[in-house]
């Protein structure tokens, strides 16, 4: 994991790679617990008999959503900021799901601060995803998340996004 000293030493890594997370296991309970969570039980996801026999990805595959669900997981392994309070989650950009994750393989996420924008109280970032596949070409899922930062140092106040929409 990188530790960054606060939000002035994380304006100068814009256009650098941050780094990568761990592997992360995808299980079929894993999958099937957020088909349950989401609604979503499309039987190439939590079918794994079907799957064998109909889809010709020859086994269930995760949902496009739940890997981009794993962003925050994966990218607290990659990095911390040091005199940050909290980031959430503001938006995405450019996501694309450029091939499947199959049930049984291993996913990780790189990540590079493509933007950086002070605002009171803390900052807003654009932090580019690409998750990897174990022995797999293509990316299955890449996106720029929209992080707001906010500092230590900030008291209520409302987190700002700069002029990202």
């Amino acid at each position: 994991m990188r530790t960054i000293s606060g939000l002035e030493e994380m304006q100068g890594l814009v256009g650098q790679e941050l780094g990568v997370s761990d592997w992360h296991p995808v299980t079929q309970e894993e999958i099937d617990l957020f088909a349950r969570a989401t609604h979503d039980h499309q039987w190439i996801h939590v079918d794994p008999e079907r799957c064998r026999r109909e889809s010709p990805f020859g086994g269930p595959i995760a949902h496009g959503y739940y890997t981009l669900a794993l962003a925050p997981y994966l990218l607290a392994q990659i990095l911390r900021v040091d005199g940050v309070r909290m980031g959430v989650n503001y938006g995405l950009n450019k996501m694309r799901l450029p091939s499947p994750l199959p049930v049984g393989a291993k996913v990780r996420a790189h990540a590079t601060l493509n933007g950086f924008e002070a605002t009171q109280g803390g900052a807003s970032t654009t932090i580019g995803l690409t998750f990897e596949v174990e022995n797999q070409v293509k990316p299955t899922c890449v996106a720029e998340v929209i992080y707001p930062l906010l500092s230590l140092s900030a008291r209520r106040t409302a987190i700002s996004c700069g002029t990202q929409a």
